[in-house]
Order: structure tokens, then C-alpha cells, then sequence
């Protein structure tokens, strides 16, 4: 699998679909995205579709994680994780692919 969550990120994931109420067979949808000034942004949504010819799906710590073929080769060793302190709270891809990265560190190039 491209991208592997940790136990801290997967729980975030399970409280925030509790949170809004999201049916039975809701996936997290991890993609990359044209966009930003470096080029590429990470995109998280949930879902409730899944094409077994485009994407690709794992089950870590009780989330269905669902990537398409095409953002795989852009995350493949890519760890989502999950930051709750004083200096900044949400979720964090470290990326082995990345070489440049804008100063906020919401988009990237590979």
C-alpha cells in the first residue's frame, strides 16, 4: 500500500467519521492534487466509492483506506500521521518521494 496510517491518525480518522455520521462502507480517500506553488497538494475526503481498476484499497487499524493508481506512484512510503500539541494540531504525510516543499507545507514537488 502507498500510504500507511498510524494507530494515532486512524483513530482521528474513525472519530471524525463518527463525528459526521457517515454511512457504513465510508472509505478515507487519500489523493494527490495538481495544485499549490510546489505543484502538488495532498487531498483527504471521504467516501463511498471505490473502482477496483483505479484504486487500490488496504484496511488499517479498522479504516479502509482507498488510493487511486495514479497519487500511489506520488505517496508510495508515505506514512499519514496525526499532531495534536500547543504548536499546530492535524494530520501530517511524510513523505519520502517529496524533494521541495512551500514554506507552509501544504503543497510539494517530487
Amino acid at each position: 500500500m502507498a500510504v500507511m496510517l498510524t494507530e494515532k491518525a486512524a483513530s482521528e480518522v474513525k472519530r471524525t467519521m463518527s463525528e459526521f455520521n457517515c454511512e457504513d462502507g465510508t472509505v478515507l480517500r487519500i489523493a494527490v492534487l495538481g495544485g499549490g506553488c510546489s505543484g502538488f497538494e495532498y487531498g483527504l475526503n471521504f467516501d463511498t466509492s471505490f473502482d477496483a481498476g483505479a484504486d487500490s484499497k488496504s484496511e488499517q487499524h479498522g479504516v479502509t483506506v482507498v488510493v487511486d493508481k495514479k497519487s500511489a506512484m506520488f505517496l508510495e512510503g508515505t506514512e499519514l500521521d496525526f499532531h495534536d500539541g500547543l504548536d499546530k494540531r492535524g494530520f501530517t504525510f511524510n513523505n519520502p518521494n517529496v524533494v521541495k516543499s512551500c514554506g507552509c507545507g501544504k503543497s510539494f514537488s517530487v
